[in-house]
């Protein structure tokens, strides 16, 4: 190899993947299970020959597994393409099936955009939605939310789990109290708890995203609880009990059930091993960046993310520089980071969004990836600032 090869090599910082709340890195157990499932999940699982029974059997497995994973019945499970999908068709479906009560559709104002975009659309179409604030920790205000759930024409309501953006885990069980006082079915977006967390009680659909915990991309998840008046928005489909249309993935189908067995298993430990390292990106970033802000809920989080904005920084700039030396991260907001426009998440919240990072772990993050971040981020934050002409902060 010529010297400046080596030279180069030497130099180059190894990545250091900070994304998971994008997607976690494909879980072991999720490996090994699409390999199966191509050998034998190729065919169409509503044939009837010998393949197809095969294929029947592996969406039926799958099917299972997770159901008994998040405590559901199986019928009560459907797979989609992917976590948008799955969220459109649950706020729509949940409009449709409530049409005569009304059409209004109360929802959080940090609700991924996926729900937002199905509101717009609703909106558009000559419904009605009423959204709710929170607090600068990014926790929803209860009371407006009573206030708003209980109003004229109702039909459904939208609560995100826990906040993608920030971590701010909210409060899902008492907002459902207040939804179940009113017969208002609450969907909740759980894509950062699923495979994380235990999810709350009293919703009545739930929608999850298996990249986020570890699964192949292109699988989602539609919960839809028996008693909830929802109608699939789509045309008619024999397919998923009519909830959502087309042919399933089925390898990767499989490969997201066997690895959601596996990361809600590990949930708790991982939990306990990351958490603390959220703390210590807290408290080191608050003290060692100045000029910086440390946002959402510093307890009711979750355990594996961290959201802070940097004053005087440009967050693309900070995102491009951050990756030439490794760290993959988050930037703006995380649901329209190819534009980089501000977070809506963080508008809400009234928090500083200028050179904004979110740092997600997951199982394979190490204390060691951590410490290198903390090091070299306030000197990657210094030069920057002195490029745009800031110093002496």
């Amino acid at each position: 190899m010529p010297t400046e090869a080596i030279a180069w090599a030497d130099v180059t910082p190894s990545p250091v993947y900070l994304d998971a709340a994008t997607a976690a890195p494909l879980h072991p157990v999720a490996r090994q299970a699409l390999l199966a499932a191509l050998d034998d999940g190729w065919a169409d699982p509503d044939r009837l020959y010998s393949q197809a029974r095969r294929a029947r059997q592996l969406l039926d497995a799958a099917r299972e597994a997770t159901a008994d994973t998040l405590g559901v019945r199986p019928d009560e499970v459907s797979f989609t393409p992917s976590g948008t999908s799955a969220a459109h068709t649950a706020v729509l479906g949940g409009l449709r099936g409530r049409r005569r009560a009304g059409g209004v559709l109360v929802h959080s104002a940090i609700e991924h955009s996926a729900v937002l975009y199905a509101a717009e659309q609703h909106v558009a179409g000559g419904g009605a939605a009423v959204e709710v604030p929170v607090d600068r920790l990014g926790r929803l205000d209860l009371d407006v939310w009573s206030t708003a759930v209980a109003g004229d024409r109702v039909a459904s309501a939208a609560l995100i789990a826990a906040s993608h953006e920030v971590g701010t885990v909210q409060p899902v069980e008492a907002a459902a109290a207040a939804c179940a006082r009113v017969g208002v079915p609450l969907y909740v977006d759980a894509a950062q708890v699923v495979g994380r967390a235990p999810v709350p009680p009293g919703w009545s659909v739930l929608t999850a995203s298996a990249r986020k915990w570890g699964g192949p991309p292109g699988v989602g998840l539609l919960v839809v609880r028996k008693g909830t008046r929802w109608e699939s928005p789509w045309p008619a489909d024999e397919r998923e009990s009519g909830r959502t249309p087309g042919t399933l993935n089925l390898p990767a189908v499989v490969a997201a059930a066997a690895s959601l067995r596996a990361a809600a298993a590990d949930a708790a430990t991982q939990a306990a091993r990351l958490s603390p390292l959220v703390d210590r990106i807290r408290a080191r970033v608050a003290a060692e960046v100045p000029d910086v802000e440390v946002v959402g809920d510093p307890e009711r989080r979750l355990p594996h993310l961290v959201t802070f904005s940097c004053l005087y920084v440009d967050g693309e700039a900070l995102l491009h520089a951050l990756d030439r030396r490794g760290f993959a991260v988050s930037s703006g907001s995380s649901c329209t980071s190819a534009t980089l426009r501000p977070s809506h998440v963080l508008e809400a919240m009234g928090v500083l969004s200028h050179g904004n990072v979110r740092v997600s772990l997951h199982a394979s993050s190490t204390e060691a990836d951590v410490e290198r971040f903390l090091t070299e981020l306030p000197g990657i934050v210094a030069d920057l600032r002195a490029e745009a002409g800031v110093t002496d902060l």
